[in-house]
């Protein structure tokens, strides 16, 4: 069975007025979250050690680490760098394993910024 000529021609013309562009939205990439590592302060921990740490894992230089040790010292803590989740877990691990085979009790942790 045919289809009737102005079915047919509605048709065509829905084809003409059409443009043929392609409307697919892209999901927007979000930047991963982000972790502050932070380093607190010990009463046992001597602070050319923390120093030490500061240089050693996250490649500051020494007027850098002197100064980050000091603000722990007297704070009670400070923010040592943010990174992704995976390079902060990193780098606590590391300062962790580090401090405990020198016998050091100091403490590094992570938090969501």
């Amino acid at each position: 069975m045919r289809e009737p000529v102005h079915m047919m021609a509605d048709q065509e013309n829905d084809a003409e007025n059409d443009l043929g562009l392609a409307l697919k939205t892209r999901p927007k990439t979000q930047r991963p979250p982000m972790y502050k590592v932070l380093l607190l302060n010990d009463d046992f921990t001597p602070m050319e050690f923390v120093v030490h740490i500061l240089e050693r894992f996250f490649h500051l230089d020494h007027a850098q680490a002197f100064e980050i040790m000091l603000m722990v010292h007297k704070k009670g803590l400070a923010v040592v760098g943010v990174f992704s989740y995976e390079v902060a877990e990193t780098k606590v691990t590391q300062v962790m394993e580090f401090s405990r085979r020198h016998q050091h009790p100091l403490q590094c942790t992570m938090e969501k910024e």
